[in-house]
């Protein structure tokens, strides 16, 4: 329930707070975040009931879309032929810090107890929310919309741009995959099989943290050859990481290897599959950029909860062969979705 609240919060705070981005100056409107994250985060180490420790983490997951906003911005920066470039090499800090936070939160709760990882966090994101005041550039907003008005615009956008719609959907179906793997893996190496603490999980984290070295090359690859070839091959990637994964049945160091891989192949087809989509999208719209960041990953961590929810429940029915076939059948069905579009189009052009 608290894994869930964080994301369904995340998904929230990326709908109603990165819209602010085109509207408010980013020096200000990010410190001003990770302020908010850095409160969220001493309540949530501070609970003492289940219902405030849901709250609380709904509330570090509404405040943390500050990478949300960086890339946008980012990618404004940047000239059109290397935008793919910078945000992935953008993702690839963002993905350093998802995954290695999971085995330095996992050791540090082991030694003090599940607390400390909150409130060590919110010394860091007070840390952060004074180095960004200093060292972000000044921005000019893109828009002078009413909250409301910005708001209208994402669901707008939605409608109004294919590729943005398509976007959406491969991300939201490989990063329920994504989701189901790293929920359920929790599940399986803790259990009979394996018999390890929350330790281990960080270390399959840690080599899956090998996947923010492949972003940047993701992104030099959609500016050169386009973002559907980068989907493709992720897409396969992602169905290839499910085969592999089912090894992970066989216990031992050779079932640990097949999980760490797997693990590492699946990061690496999210994590670059995102790059490719969010090249595509930014290209779309200049004055636009974070409403349809907003948009886009919105969807994807609606998926993603989804995907929480499913994960668990494919390993409680059937375990971790389920979850495994959860992965490749979310991965086909975006593989689907890439390859009717052309199917289609040789069909009018017959």
């Amino acid at each position: 329930m608290v894994v869930t609240c964080a994301q369904l919060g995340y998904a929230a705070g990326i709908f109603l707070l990165v819209p602010l981005g085109d509207r408010l100056r980013h020096r200000g409107l990010i410190a001003t975040l990770l302020l908010g994250t850095c409160a969220g985060l001493v309540l949530t180490g501070t609970a003492s009931a289940l219902p405030v420790l849901a709250v609380a983490s709904a509330l570090v997951g509404l405040t943390t879309v500050v990478p949300q906003i960086l890339i946008p911005m980012a990618a404004g920066l940047a000239v059109p032929e290397q935008r793919g470039a910078v945000t992935g090499t953008l993702l690839s800090g963002l993905i350093g810090g998802i995954l290695l936070a999971r085995t330095f939160s996992g050791m540090l709760g082991q030694w003090l107890g599940w607390r400390a990882p909150y409130l060590v966090a919110a010394a860091l994101a007070l840390v952060l929310a004074l180095a960004m005041a200093a060292a972000l550039p000044h921005t000019t907003p893109t828009t002078d919309q009413r909250y409301p008005a910005l708001l209208a615009a994402c669901l707008r956008l939605l409608i109004a741009e294919p590729l943005l719609r398509r976007s959406c959907q491969y991300q939201m179906l490989v990063f329920a995959g994504f989701s189901a793997a790293w929920t359920a893996l929790a599940l399986f190496v803790t259990g009979p099989r394996y018999g390890l603490g929350t330790p281990a999980v960080g270390v399959l984290a840690l080599v899956g943290a090998a996947s923010m070295f492949a972003t940047p090359t993701a992104g030099r690859l959609s500016d050169r050859r386009g973002p559907d070839v980068v989907n493709l091959i992720c897409m396969l990637g992602a169905i290839a990481a499910g085969a592999l994964l089912v090894a992970g049945h066989l216990g031992g160091a050779p079932g640990l290897a097949s999980l760490g891989l797997g693990m590492l192949l699946l990061d690496i087809a999210t994590q670059s599959n995102q790059v490719a989509n969010q090249s595509r999208i930014f290209a779309l719209r200049p004055s636009a950029r974070a409403r349809l960041n907003t948009v886009y990953m919105t969807c994807a961590f609606l998926g993603s909860s989804v995907g929480s929810w499913l994960g668990v429940r494919a390993y409680s029915a059937f375990g971790w062969s389920g979850v495994c076939a959860l992965i490749a059948l979310l991965a086909g069905l975006a593989l689907l979705r890439r390859v009717l579009p052309g199917r289609a189009a040789t069909c009018r052009n017959a």
